[in-house]
């Protein structure tokens, strides 16, 4: 989880999204993040993360539905959200932390 640490701990925020792949609402989450990341360029990074692949991170930050979106910024949390969300929505939050 040192990893998962590095990753987080950073000045800008950190957009992550909890997924499958055998989930519909996730991968239509998708498109609508490369649109997110393409805005924001260097502002703000957006990572996926497969639950599948890392079911103990998952379970420590209680990911229960998917697709469940995450922004952190300097190591803490500053917002969560479970479901699919749209591209101007996201940017609008995300530049709140920015």
């Amino acid at each position: 989880m040192s990893k998962f640490g590095e990753l987080i701990d950073v000045e800008i925020p950190v957009l992550l999204d909890f997924y499958t792949e055998g989930n519909e609402e996730s991968t239509a989450m998708h498109s609508i993040l490369r649109d997110v990341a393409a805005a924001l360029g260097d502002k703000a990074k957006v990572i996926k993360i497969d639950v599948d692949k890392n079911q103990e991170l998952a379970e420590a930050l209680r990911v229960r539905g998917l697709p469940t979106l995450i922004i952190y910024k300097n190591g803490e949390m500053k917002w969560r959200h479970s479901g699919k969300e749209n591209t101007n929505r996201l940017i609008e939050i995300i530049q709140e932390f920015a």
